[in-house]
């Protein structure tokens, strides 16, 4: 199994990571991104100790693997892959979302159903297969940008002004592909071994060339990644607690004609493929069954910062305080209910892997755009102004003539200054800093537009049935006047 020194190792390569102007020399050890290679670094020596129960030997390789990768053959598997994966999500509390289990969830059920990537064109089924071997024997960290730019949304890539905007296949050769464009929203990327690109957008059949999906190395000749502004340098950790952790660096793929062998290519030209990838395979279910045991993780430290903060200001025993922690509680459990709901409604497809029910799945992550605000604003009404008023940096508690008044002015009953500011910049960190509002805007916008993850929820709630139901009820009675 790979160790953590074994993963950053393999981020020294040739990788072109572009911030504030200037190219990254070395992303393992750059301020900016370090903070979140360690946490992944961390994650594969949780996996990599037998004592975290995350291993397994696979079938598919005949030896050691990491769960959170396996290919899910019974209920029993499935049960063992969500403790996995809780294991490495309770290690960042629910705060780094593109961890290596959600795009290795993908490849999973990529692999599982192979027939998906036999077209009248071409056979890609045995480089898919063949992908998955390496993920397990090697355990990579595949990132994935699977987003056009928006450019605009009123059209599709072959209608935007300028050619290969969205990522696009420009030459085919004997032994592969050439691919130019951009795609978003690379998450990880930076720290990541690998992409996967692709769109999950639907396309016409106008857009054949950008219907494509394929995995390339970070480091490929021609690929640049173009970063936000990193929020891990905000400051110390102790007045940024979440952002020096896990601020994953979300990044703009630029592709300069890349070449991507065959052995490489899932998807080619193929704007069907493009969807049968996705939701033939069981690829989108899994993947966000794991995004929504990721979530329900998060929403419990958040649960447990919200009972902290009601403790330390004493305030814990009112009715209303009990009553919004209760509503917190309310909307974790609902999440944790679908999830496990999910795993024990779950059924084998016609390949033998173990789905994850869809209603229940779909269910919660069409709430999230508004479950996710809701928690947010009870943890604010909870903190208050306590949030505003700390010292401006954890320099104020070394001073000795500043920490005397922090002492006497910023303390609760049995709770000292240093420990209640501590606490307070945590709150803060998930509620108010940039690192906050971007995880606002990543909640919300998760599986897509609000829209697009209900549209999910409205596809497999099963209205016909209960349709039907009323329509059976309404037929049982009459007027009865008439």
């Amino acid at each position: 199994m790979r160790t953590g020194a074994e993963y950053l190792a393999a981020l020294k390569d040739s990788r072109e990571i572009y911030l504030d102007g200037e190219r990254v020399q070395d992303v393992a050890d750059h301020p900016a991104f370090a903070p979140i290679a360690r946490t992944m670094a961390e994650l594969f020596d949780l996996a990599a100790d037998p004592s975290n129960g995350m291993t397994y030997r696979s079938p598919e390789t005949g030896g050691e693997a990491n769960l959170v990768f396996s290919i899910p053959r019974s209920r029993e598997d499935l049960t063992a892959r969500r403790h996995a994966i809780e294991t490495w999500a309770r290690h960042t509390h629910g705060w780094v979302g593109r961890s290596p289990d959600h795009v290795g969830s993908f490849i999973s059920a990529f692999a599982s159903s192979p027939e998906s990537f036999v077209t009248d064109r071409r056979d890609l089924s045995s480089g898919v297969t063949a992908y998955h071997r390496r993920v397990l024997e090697e355990s990579l960290y595949v990132s994935y940008a699977i987003i056009p730019p928006q450019v605009s949304r009123a059209t599709t890539a072959h209608a935007w002004d300028g050619e290969f905007i969205q990522a696009g296949v420009v030459e085919e050769r004997p032994d592969g592909i050439v691919v130019r464009g951009a795609q978003m929203l690379a998450t990880g990327a930076a720290v990541a071994d690998e992409i996967f690109i692709s769109c999950i957008k639907p396309l016409t059949p106008d857009d054949r060339d950008f219907a494509v999906g394929f995995t390339v190395p970070v480091e490929a000749d021609g690929l640049k990644l173009y970063c936000r502004r990193p929020y891990a340098t905000a400051g110390s950790g102790y007045d940024y607690p979440l952002s020096t952790r896990y601020d994953e660096t979300d990044a703009l793929v630029v592709l300069d004609d890349v070449f991507v062998p065959w052995e490489r290519v899932f998807v080619d030209r193929d704007v069907d493929g493009l969807r049968r990838q996705f939701f033939s395979t069981g690829a989108h279910v899994l993947g966000n069954w794991q995004a929504q045991i990721r979530f329900v993780v998060k929403l419990r430290f958040i649960a447990g910062l919200a009972g902290k903060i009601a403790s330390v200001n004493g305030v814990d025993r009112i009715p209303g305080v009990q009553e919004k922690l209760g509503e917190l509680a309310g909307l974790a459990s609902l999440v944790e209910s679908a999830v496990l709901a999910a795993e024990y409604k779950a059924e084998p497809d016609g390949n033998g892997m173990w789905r994850p029910n869809a209603r229940a799945v779909y269910g919660a992550m069409g709430l999230q755009a508004e479950l996710y605000p809701r928690v947010l604003a009870i943890l604010r009404d909870l903190a208050g102004g306590g949030v505003l008023q700390l010292p401006s940096s954890v320099a104020d508690l070394h001073d000795p003539a500043i920490r005397a008044d922090i002492d006497r002015y910023v303390h609760s009953p049995g709770v000292e200054a240093v420990d209640r500011v501590k606490l307070f910049k945590l709150v803060w960190d998930a509620v108010g800093s940039e690192f906050a509002g971007r995880h606002h805007q990543y909640e919300m916008f998760y599986a897509g537009a609000p829209f697009v993850a209900k549209g999910y929820a409205y596809r497999n709630f099963g209205y016909p049935e209960a349709v039907a139901d009323v329509e059976a009820f309404l037929a049982g009675y009459t007027d009865t006047a008439a």
